[in-house]
C-alpha cells in the first residue's frame, strides 16, 4: 500500500470497513433502502415536472390525470421516507456496532499486553485512544455510510436525468464537476494533518488531567495548583486551534460548491431564456441539477470525513498492532498439583535499554520464605514480575517443578500466586467485592475471615455500611494503611502456593505491620514466599536472604551470616539502623 498522504488514509478505512464483515447481510439491507431512496428521490423529479405541465396546462387537463400523478408524487414521496429511514437507520446500526467491536478489540488487545508495553505508555494517551479516537471513528463509520450506499446512486440517477431533460445542458452542467472536487481534494490533506495533531494534543489533555488528579495531594501540597491550570490550558487551546483548523476546512467546502450550484443554475436560466425552455422543463432541469450538486457535496464531505477519522483510526490501529510479547504456547499445559520448587535458571532480563538482571541462579523449595533486598534499580521487583510472567526472560528460564513456566497457561500460573504490591491497587466497588477481587463468588464468611487475618475487620465495621462501603476510585476514602490491609486480605483470601510481597506492609504503622506480620507468618506456613522490602527489620526471620547488585546476585544467606559476612547487606543494614 502507498505511504503518500492521499492514499494512505483511504487504505486505514478500508480496514476500518473491514470490520463490518460480520454484519454484511444488514448492511446489505441498508444499502438496498439507500437505492430506493435515490431512485425514488430521482423519480420525483418527473413526476413533479408532469404535475406542474398537467396543472397549468392552459388546455387544462383531466381532474383524474392529475390526480394520478398526484398519487405518483405521494408514492414516490413515501418510498423516499421508507427508504431514508430503513437505510439510514440499519447503516448506521451496523458502523456503531463496527465501533463499540472496535472499542471492545482495543480494551481487549490492552488487557493480553505485558506490563513493558503500559510502562512505555501515558494513561491519558490511552484513555484518548479509547473514548476519543474512537468517537472520531464512529462518526466516520456510523455517519458516511449511509452517504457512502445512498450518493453515488443519487449522482448517478440525476447525472441521467439532466442527460435526458437536455443533453446540451447536461454536457454545460459537467464542466463544474472538476471545480467542485479540487477543494475537496485540497482541503481535505489539510484536514488530516489537522486532525492527527487535535487528537495527539488531546491525549496530551487527558493525561495531564490524569496526572493532576490522581495526584492532588501533590499538587496542593507543594502549591502547584497555578502550574498545573497553566499546563492544562496550554494544551486545550493547542488542541482548540487544531479543531478549529478542521471546522474551518470543513465549513469551507459547502459553500464553494454551494456557489458552483448557483452560478449552473443560473446560466442554466440564462440558457432557458436563449432556447424559449418552458417553464415546467426549466424547472425540472433546476431541480436535477441542483440534486447533483447535492451528492457531490455530501461526497466532499464523506472525504473529508475519511480523512479526519483516518488520523484517529491510525491511532487505534496502532494499539492493536503492538505485538503480544508473553504469549501462550499453543501447547501450554495446566499448572497443578502442589509447587514444589522455583527456580531461576541462569535468568537475565533486558527491557531493551541494557541488561536489568544478569545470571541469576536460585533454587527455592516449597514453604521457604525468600526476601530480596538491594538498592533502587537493583532489579528487585522486576525478578519477582518474571515468575508470573509480567515480563518473559530474554535470557534462562524460571521453572516451577522443574519446567519453564512459559510451559503452563497463563491462567493457571496466575492462579497460583498472590500479589501485594507497595502501590495498593482497589477498585471504585466495596470492600467485600475488592477482597474477593481474585476470587469472585467467594462466600462473605471467607471474605471476613481474610480480613480478620489481615486484622482488617474491626476498622471494616465501623464503616458506614461495613463491609458493603464503597471506597472510591483508587480507595480514596480510606488511609494508606487501611487499603494496604484490604490489600493483604485480598491476597489471603486467594489462599495461593505462591505469595509475592513487593513492599507489602511499607504503608503500615507500626502497630498495624505487627499484627498484619504476624497474620502473614501464619499464612506462609508450607507456602513458598516471596518478599521484597527496603525496610530490613522486616525480613530478618526469612529463611534465605538475596541480595542484588545491578542486576546481579552478590550475597545470598541468613540474616545473621550475612551480617556477619560484613558486605553489601551489612552495609545496607547499618545505613538503616546505624545512630
Amino acid at each position: 500500500m502507498s505511504d503518500s498522504p492521499h492514499s494512505r488514509p483511504m487504505g486505514v478505512y478500508r480496514r476500518l470497513i473491514g470490520f463490518t464483515r460480520p454484519y454484511r447481510r444488514r448492511l446489505i439491507v441498508g444499502a438496498l433502502f439507500c437505492v430506493l431512496f435515490a431512485g425514488s428521490t430521482t423519480g420525483l423529479i418527473p413526476a413533479a415536472q408532469k404535475f406542474f405541465a398537467h396543472a397549468f396546462d392552459a388546455n387544462r387537463r383531466t381532474l383524474a390525470e392529475i390526480l394520478a400523478v398526484a398519487a405518483a408524487l405521494i408514492a414516490l414521496g413515501l418510498l423516499r421516507g421508507i427508504g431514508d429511514f430503513a437505510g439510514r437507520y440499519l447503516i448506521q446500526w451496523v458502523g456503531n456496532r463496527v465501533v463499540m467491536d472496535l472499542r471492545i478489540a482495543m480494551f481487549d488487545h490492552l488487557q493480553r499486553l505485558s506490563l513493558a508495553f503500559f510502562t512505555r505508555s501515558r494513561t491519558g494517551e490511552l484513555m484518548s485512544r479509547l473514548s476519543n479516537d474512537a468517537a472520531q471513528v464512529e462518526h466516520a463509520v456510523a455517519q458516511t455510510l449511509t452517504d457512502v450506499f445512498k450518493q453515488p446512486v443519487l449522482l448517478i440517477g440525476a447525472t441521467a436525468m439532466i442527460f435526458w431533460l437536455n443533453p446540451i445542458l447536461a454536457a454545460g452542467a459537467i464542466v463544474f464537476f472538476p471545480l467542485c472536487v479540487l477543494p475537496i481534494y485540497l482541503f481535505g490533506r489539510r484536514v488530516r494533518a489537522a486532525a492527527a495533531q487535535s487528537q495527539a494534543r488531546l491525549a496530551d489533555v487527558l493525561s495531564i488531567a490524569q496526572e493532576a488528579i490522581t495526584g492532588a495531594r501533590v499538587v496542593k501540597a507543594f502549591g502547584m495548583e497555578d502550574h498545573e491550570r497553566r499546563r492544562f490550558d496550554e494544551s486545550a487551546r493547542a488542541v482548540f486551534r487544531r479543531i478549529m483548523q478542521v471546522a474551518r476546512v470543513r465549513a469551507g467546502i459547502e459553500p464553494i460548491i454551494v456557489q458552483l450550484g448557483i452560478v449552473g443554475v443560473s446560466l442554466v436560466l440564462i440558457y432557458a431564456w436563449y432556447a424559449r425552455m418552458s417553464a415546467d422543463a426549466f424547472f425540472a432541469f433546476a431541480i436535477a441539477l441542483m440534486l447533483l450538486y447535492d451528492p457531490i457535496k455530501r461526497l466532499g464531505s464523506i472525504h473529508v470525513t475519511i480523512q479526519q477519522s483516518s488520523a484517529s483510526a491510525e491511532r487505534i490501529f496502532e494499539v492493536l498492532d503492538t505485538p503480544i510479547t508473553v504469549v501462550e504456547s499453543p501447547a501450554a499445559a495446566e499448572l497443578e498439583g502442589p509447587v514444589r520448587e522455583v527456580r531461576f535458571d541462569a535468568v537475565g532480563f533486558d527491557y531493551g535499554e541494557g541488561p536489568v538482571l544478569r545470571d541469576i541462579n536460585l533454587a527455592v523449595p516449597a514453604g521457604r520464605r525468600i526476601a530480596i533486598v538491594g538498592g533502587s534499580g537493583s532489579g528487585k521487583s522486576t525478578l519477582v514480575s518474571l515468575l508470573p510472567r509480567f515480563f518473559d526472560v530474554t535470557a534462562g528460564a524460571v521453572r516451577i517443578n522443574g519446567r519453564d513456566v512459559r510451559e503452563f497457561t497463563l491462567s493457571s500460573l496466575r492462579r497460583r500466586m498472590a500479589l501485594v504490591t507497595q502501590e495498593t491497587i482497589l477498585f471504585n466497588d466495596s470492600i467485600a467485592n475488592n477482597i474477593a477481587y481474585g476470587r469472585p463468588g467467594a462466600p462473605r464468611a471467607e471474605i471476613e475471615a481474610a480480613a480478620r487475618r489481615a486484622h482488617a475487620d474491626d476498622f471494616i465495621r465501623r464503616l458506614p455500611q461495613g463491609y458493603d462501603t464503597s471506597i472510591g476510585e483508587r480507595g480514596v476514602r480510606l488511609s494508606g494503611g487501611e487499603r494496604q490491609r484490604i490489600a493483604i486480605a485480598r491476597a489471603l483470601l486467594r489462599d495461593a502456593p505462591i505469595l509475592i510481597l513487593d513492599e507489602a506492609t511499607s504503608a503500615l504503622d507500626t502497630e498495624s505491620e505487627r499484627l498484619v506480620q504476624a497474620a502473614l507468618n501464619e499464612l506462609m506456613a508450607e507456602r513458598t514466599v516471596f518478599v521484597i522490602a527496603h525496610r530490613l527489620s522486616t525480613i530478618v526471620g526469612a529463611d534465605e536472604i538475596v541480595v542484588l547488585e545491578r542486576g546481579r546476585i552478590v550475597e545470598q544467606g541468613t540474616h545473621e551470616t550475612l551480617l556477619a559476612g560484613g558486605g553489601v547487606y551489612r552495609r545496607l543494614y547499618d545505613l538503616q539502623f546505624e545512630p
